[in-house]
């Protein structure tokens, strides 16, 4: 079977075509950890803006989980992770900890956590499972549920060094703020091919962020479908 070419490209370098200057932000009375837990237990009518992206490839589908872990500091934290270039797929890109579904696995929500545990050593003994978005489809054919969890602080993060290149961590409310959602658009094998990035100013050890010349070096890129799945929250939120 033949099968399609996978595109290699510095995402950063294509073209933003919009943002979400016009639209509102989650309130910060919504992004408590309480709020949160009523919000999926009393979820309201609403539409993911995000589901599936342009395929990639002809192979097939694949069942997947990922982990939103909302860290409980002084206000909610995202945790996420970058991946090292070798993994063969997403490689390089900023992800949630999460992976493929095993056949042992009862269900999404203990993919995240195996998934989890294994990836960046986050025990399940910090975690609240507090609901789930809906399923959301890779260009490279995975169906992914993303499960949303608050993580309890004092856990300690192991990263595979096979699977993880480092482990960060960023404002809920800064995902959250549209004006912070960038658009970008570029053709791919004849198809239009459109998704968000949210790029985080890199942080010091102190809380200040970092300069540098270059751009690649002064921020986390959050791209693709890791961006989707919070752009997802977002509606979610909002509605």
């Amino acid at each position: 079977m033949q099968h399609k070419t996978i595109p290699v490209f510095d995402p950063r370098k294509v073209p933003v075509v919009g943002t979400g200057e016009h639209l509102r932000a989650v309130h910060p009375t919504q992004l408590n950890p309480e709020a949160l837990r009523q919000r999926f237990q009393n979820p309201p009518l609403w539409t993911p803006e995000v589901l599936r992206e342009a395929s990639f490839t002809e192979r097939e589908p694949a069942n997947a989980a990922v982990l939103i872990p909302l860290v409980m500091r002084d206000e909610l934290m995202v945790l996420l992770t970058q991946r090292t270039q070798n993994m063969s797929t997403h490689a390089g890109q900023i992800a949630f900890p999460g992976g493929k579904s095993d056949q042992a696995d009862a269900d999404a929500i203990a993919t995240a956590l195996r998934e989890s545990q294994e990836e960046i050593g986050l025990d399940a003994t910090f975690i609240e499972v507090i609901g789930a978005l809906p399923n959301y489809i890779t260009g490279t054919h995975f169906i992914v549920s993303p499960i949303i969890a608050l993580v309890k602080p004092g856990f300690e993060i192991q990263p595979n060094p096979i699977e993880v290149d480092h482990v960060f961590e960023v404002p809920l409310s800064f995902l959250m703020h549209p004006r912070n959602h960038m658009e970008h658009e570029m053709s791919w094998q004849g198809q239009q091919r459109r998704w968000f990035s949210m790029p985080y100013p890199k942080q010091s050890q102190d809380g200040k962020t970092l300069e540098s010349k270059e751009e690649d070096d002064a921020t986390h890129f959050i791209w693709g479908a890791t961006a989707g799945m919070l752009r997802n929250l977002y509606r979610f939120l909002i509605a």
